[in-house]
């Protein structure tokens, strides 16, 4: 499966998005995705949502203590990897993805930051390539790709398998649509990024019907670890909250986006909501993302966790 993250859910996974990848989570199927052109952009994405994949951290490690093993399903470039290598310094860390040129990165980045010792890489599509794990899984860290599987009870149960006696799983789906801007932005019709929110639902809606085997789920997150044979331990969302006037990294996230849903989305705004967007990402433009003071970063992850206790 090969994903990029930094964001996703119906709102964090536009049409050819792209931030999936940002550190978690994963699209299954993108074979038009140049991942290794994509990389250092996912990588910096990834890096902007450190704060709150830290306090992600944090409140694993309350339930988890000292893991031998954790697998980050859907990895990425591996920044979340490197994370969880910092706050398990004693676990090993193994990195799944479906994207070669990505894990490429990843162990570069284990190497830089001095626990390659102890990471691992695993090349291919979830759920099969967990079976090539030499060790049971102490933690399982599934960011946003989860719902990239047609199936997605039976990929959780395939996680569960891969879970040690008392091991955890922590699957990140859902939260809130990212919001850059205030609702009246002085140029277009007021409201633009709700009305962008709910043609991505849609198209969300379409992705999923559109996978291999795809079967509808009400996404009952807790009840679904349930029927994997888990037993639910938590559920928390965790803010990212980058107020104005943001770093140029988070201008330069709020830029990709953008340009993401414009390319994506074109066929399913108004026209005047394409003329809006347009002003939004032209640098010449003095309203652009580009230059404007209130551009802002706020988005909501929630991760649900569960454990196996056979």
């Amino acid at each position: 499966m090969a994903h990029k993250h930094a964001d996703h859910g119906p709102h964090d996974h536009g049409p050819r998005h792209g931030e999936g990848r940002t550190g978690h989570g994963h699209h299954h199927g993108d074979t038009d995705i140049d991942w290794a052109l994509m990389a250092p952009e996912l990588e910096s994405q990834a890096e902007l949502f450190a704060p709150l994949y830290e306090r992600v951290m944090a409140w694993l490690a309350e339930g988890v203590t000292k893991p031998g093993q954790i697998v980050d399903a859907g990895s990425g470039p591996g920044v979340v990897s490197g994370l969880f290598a910092e706050t398990f310094p004693g676990a090993r860390v193994v990195a799944v993805d479906g994207s070669g040129p990505l894990l490429e990165r990843a162990r570069a980045r284990a190497a830089r930051l001095g626990f390659a010792d102890r990471f691992t890489t695993v090349t291919g599509e979830l759920p099969d390539a967990l079976a090539e794990l030499e060790y049971p899984a102490d933690l399982l860290w599934a960011s946003n790709s989860l719902h990239h599987l047609g199936d997605q009870r039976a990929a959780l149960a395939a996680f569960a398998e891969r879970l040690a006696p008392g091991g955890t799983l922590a699957l990140l789906e859902g939260g809130l649509p990212a919001r850059f801007l205030p609702r009246d932005i002085g140029i277009g019709r007021p409201g633009l990024q709700a009305r962008m929110d709910a043609v991505e639902a849609d198209w969300f809606t379409r992705m999923r019907e559109e996978l291999p085997g795809s079967v509808a789920e009400t996404e009952d997150w807790p009840a679904l670890l349930s029927t994997a044979g888990l037993k639910p331990t938590g559920t928390r969302s965790f803010l990212l909250d980058l107020p104005a006037p943001v770093s140029d990294r988070a201008r330069d996230y709020v830029v990709a986006i953008l340009t993401r849903l414009r390319e994506g989305l074109a066929d399913d705004i108004t026209v005047e909501d394409r003329a809006t967007l347009d002003r939004l990402l032209d640098p010449e433009d003095e309203a652009s993302v580009h230059r404007r003071k209130d551009v802002f970063v706020l988005k909501a992850y929630t991760v649900h966790t569960a454990v196996r206790t056979a």
